[in-house]
């Protein structure tokens, strides 16, 4: 859900990625043999300890790949490839496109294209995770962040869900 998605991806992309879209996506896609179970706390790396606190409410989790996977003839398991052929029958309801400008957010069971957020969108903003809310006529429409306004490294005014637990089945 993009409320639990999107601030933990801005915020690696601006610390732990140093604003490197490149390296974000060699990390996120390139490096994994089939694909994430979970995306943890371990994203965070480099970000200030109040926006780590601020976006996970104190918890940790690490990253978790799907290198365990088990296929029923034994066979090697593959990279796993999301189309939207393919969404629904791997019950994907998210997807996450990363691009130069910013990660785009598709609500995979009712869009091919969402809107794009801009990679200098405070992590803290409270995201909707309603698909209506990410639905556009327009692929190029985005959601920009302030002009001249960085991530600051004290809690906004009103944060995302800031202390309150993330449940593991979210996210």
């Amino acid at each position: 859900m993009p409320s639990h998605q999107l601030p933990l991806l801005l915020a690696a992309y601006q610390y732990k990625f140093g604003r490197d879209v490149v390296a974000m996506w060699r990390h996120l896609i390139d490096d994994v043999a089939v694909g994430w179970d979970e995306l943890g706390t371990d994203l965070l790396d480099g970000a200030p300890p109040a926006l780590v606190s601020a976006l996970t409410g104190g918890e940790q989790w690490p990253s978790r790949t799907l290198d365990h996977l088990v296929t029923p003839d034994g066979s090697p398991p593959v990279r796993m490839s999301v189309t939207g052929e393919t969404a629904a029958e791997q019950d994907m309801r998210w997807g996450y496109v990363l691009h130069q400008q910013g990660i785009e957010v598709i609500s995979l069971l009712h869009e091919d294209t969402g809107l794009v957020v801009d990679w200098a969108t405070d992590p803290r903003t409270a995201f909707n995770d309603h698909p209506a809310a990410w639905s556009s006529p327009d692929p190029a429409l985005a959601i920009r962040a302030s002009r001249g306004r960085q991530p600051q490294s004290a809690p906004a005014a009103a944060p995302a869900k800031a202390g309150t637990p993330r449940p593991a089945a979210r996210r």
